[in-house]
């Protein structure tokens, strides 16, 4: 049953592989701290949430694994297998609120003015100046996909499993649109800046000379041998292009990049609807978190410029 439920994941969820992973990992180990058979009912299901918090594992790890087994047991509801989900009864352990990391936007306009040669016209024109396989063709063309899954992942909020599922037929450039298929195989609609669209143009030129035409249904990025981007290649396009840059601390992941748009598009005053469902949540809930980035910044700025607070400081 764990690998039917793995598959719906997979099939109808359509979750990316690393949430397949971690889900198929929360339930074998319960499975395997059961004896080999698992004990969906509350006590056994507290006993195990208690085992692991004696074993030092943090609130939102235990979270994880219990939204697994939560998820594992819906899915049994609906197979027939159970008549109630055991872990909706089981309350967890108090978690602290972390707010979402993201880059400044000064800091990321910063690198997009710094490596805009990589992106335009006249590098193209030596790329296609080069044969497809000599080294400079190679350097030219990586570096330019590096600074598209950069500027991708930042102008339109999406996640990383969603850009590398994009397909060339998928961009509307005329309408200077994206269609994203997100999370439980839901299609949502992106607007996109002309500088965008053009940046994505001029990629798919270098592409097809590169790797040669390809349908519409094939992927929009690809390595430079012609092959689907993967996970890993985009965290460590990410890192490459993000590390050492001025202004920009902190950990460098696509997820990061996503907070970052949110948090900015909020500070302009976007709202938070339209946020929602630029970004795919399912709830108002979870796009709520950004504004909690700009409250602390708000307090920051008013701790340094109001004159009581400066006063105040002053005397202890």
């Amino acid at each position: 049953m764990i690998t039917r439920y793995i598959a719906y994941l997979r099939d109808v969820r359509r979750y990316s592989p690393r949430t397949q992973d971690l889900y198929e990992r929360a339930l074998t180990d319960y499975e395997t701290w059961c004896g080999g058979d698992m004990d969906l009912i509350p006590s056994r299901i507290r006993q195990y949430e208690g085992y692991l918090i004696e074993k030092g594992l943090k609130a939102r790890t235990v979270h994880l694994q219990m939204s697994a087994l939560s998820g594992y047991c819906n899915f049994l509801l609906k197979e027939g297998q159970l008549d109630s989900n055991p872990v909706r009864v089981v309350r967890r352990p108090k978690m602290e609120k972390r707010l979402p990391e993201y880059f400044t936007e000064g800091s990321l306009s910063a690198y997009f003015e710094e490596t805009e040669y990589a992106a335009g016209q006249d590098d193209l024109e030596l790329l296609m100046s080069a044969q497809p396989d000599s080294a400079l063709a190679k350097e030219l063309y990586e570096r330019r996909l590096r600074r598209l899954i950069i500027s991708i992942l930042y102008n339109t909020g999406i996640r990383r499993a969603e850009l590398i599922g994009l397909q060339i037929e998928q961009l509307d450039a005329s309408r200077q649109t994206l269609r994203v298929r997100g999370k439980g195989d839901k299609m949502r609609e992106i607007p996109l800046i002309p500088s965008l669209v053009k940046e994505i143009s001029l990629y798919l030129q270098a592409a097809s000379y590169m790797v040669g035409e390809r349908p519409a249904s094939a992927p929009l990025l690809v390595t430079v041998k012609g092959k689907p981007l993967y996970p890993e290649y985009v965290d460590r396009a990410v890192k490459a292009e993000l590390d050492a840059r001025p202004g920009i601390t902190g950990r460098k992941s696509p997820h990061v990049l996503r907070h970052s748009l949110a948090t900015a598009l909020l500070e302009e005053g976007a709202d938070l609807n339209a946020i929602k469902q630029m970004l795919g949540h399912s709830s108002l809930a979870a796009t709520q978190v950004y504004t909690h980035n700009s409250i602390e910044r708000l307090k920051a700025q008013y701790m340094n410029a109001h004159p009581r607070a400066k006063n105040e400081e002053s005397h202890d």
